[in-house]
């Protein structure tokens, strides 16, 4: 017999709903890719600290590294402290170095493990921030920090930098001064305003494509310092004519969740390989690990349909957990991560489970079954039940 629930519809109404009760799709073991693959990893909150939520920031610090265990043991790479991890909502920068350090010291247990951390102002108050200078101060703060533990940067987008610049020349001057000082190359990252709205006009511009050609100046100036660019901009297009104008060694890492099938796959167009296909840094990823693990295993091995069939039925879902106001995406990666039993609670810092309706919790769960990414298919069920059950589905 098949597991069933009642779910609210998208008018409203409450309809029972039959899983389809297809088996997860397991990554074969020892497959190394042909993309690199980092995943945006979420932290798991302490449900249990005397703190207030929205005030507070209490993390799990067990169940944290835990997870990103398994996002190495499935090939993939952790992207530290981004904003899937609520960076600068809810997570603020004492705790994300602490989160960067713990895992970085995980990570040399696991050989090969790959981890990127995040670099940003998020610790200026925004509000007093009058210069340029300033933004720089800033960002050399963290970027010494993160490398005095030896930890490979990703140079965040900056709220503070948007508030201040004047124009591009403010933004070539500030990472001028980070890439020269860089001890090894970073990935640079590109968030639009649809993921944070503090960011728009980023790069000096609101046209995207003039701010692309300074972004590509920045890169440009030090190719050496730069291992790639993670843009998430939910625009293909742009990224694929972005990636085409990079300089060689210099690679584009799709940071876009609605289209990332298709972007890894690439068009092969490019004046070297890595310029017709994108490497991946991806929030989705953390929600769908164990898919994206075996469809890139299938794409290294030259099986490109496998890989799109694998993958392909996770682009709605993606589509979904990613919709407007974007923002507030992390509370479905979290709520995959609770649905699959990889955290006790479905509690997140900052209380931002909050931030999404039963409605769109109902319509990821039939997604999540339609991607076969239910891992064990009864505790989903009894997790999605029960948070029906406290909306006043009986």
């Amino acid at each position: 017999m098949a597991l069933s629930l009642k779910l609210p519809n998208t008018s409203g109404q409450v309809e029972a709903y039959a899983l389809r009760g297809t088996t997860p799709v397991k990554p074969a073991a020892g497959v190394k890719f042909n993309r690199i693959a980092y995943s945006a990893a979420h932290v798991v909150a302490d449900p249990l600290a005397a703190i207030d939520p929205w005030l507070q920031c209490a993390v799990d610090w067990d169940e944290t590294i835990a997870y990103r265990q398994r996002l190495w043991s499935l090939g993939l790479g952790v992207a530290e402290a981004m904003d899937t991890a609520q960076r600068g909502m809810g997570l603020d920068w004492p705790t994300s170095l602490e989160l960067i350090g713990r895992s970085l010291d995980a990570a040399k247990d696991v050989p090969g493990a790959l981890v990127a951390s995040g670099c940003g102002t998020d610790h200026l108050m925004l509000e007093n921030v009058k210069t340029v200078d300033e933004v720089i101060a800033g960002y050399e703060e963290q970027m010494a920090a993160i490398e005095k533990l030896g930890g490979k940067l990703i140079v965040m987008a900056s709220r503070a930098l948007a508030r201040v610049a004047k124009s591009p020349a403010d933004y070539e001057r500030v990472y001028d001064r980070i890439l020269s000082q860089a001890k090894q190359p970073v990935v640079l990252h590109w968030l639009g305003d649809m993921f944070d709205p503090a960011l728009k006009g980023y790069w000096g511009s609101n046209d995207v494509d003039q701010a692309m050609d300074t972004a590509l100046a920045v890169i440009a100036a030090h190719p050496d310092k730069v291992d790639g660019i993670k843009i998430s901009l939910l625009d293909k297009d742009k990224e694929i004519a972005m990636r085409r104008r990079l300089p060689p060694g210099v690679r584009m890492y799709t940071g876009d969740d609605f289209n990332y099938a298709e972007l890894i796959a690439g068009d092969g167009v490019g004046s070297e390989v890595t310029h017709g296909q994108s490497d991946a840094l991806l929030g989705i990823f953390d929600a769908i690990a164990p898919a994206a693990s075996a469809a890139l295993g299938e794409l290294a091995q030259g099986n490109v349909q496998k890989f799109h069939d694998i993958l392909g039925p996770t682009v709605p879902l993606s589509r979904h957990i990613f919709a407007a106001p974007t923002r507030f995406y992390k509370t479905g990666v979290v709520f995959m991560a609770w649905l699959n039993g990889h955290q006790k609670h479905f509690t997140m810092v900052g209380g931002q489970q909050s931030t999404r309706s039963l409605q769109h919790f109902a319509e990821l769960f039939r997604l999540a079954d339609a991607a076969n990414l239910l891992e064990q298919p009864e505790l989903a069920v009894r997790r999605m039940g029960t948070l029906a059950a406290l909306h006043g589905v009986e």
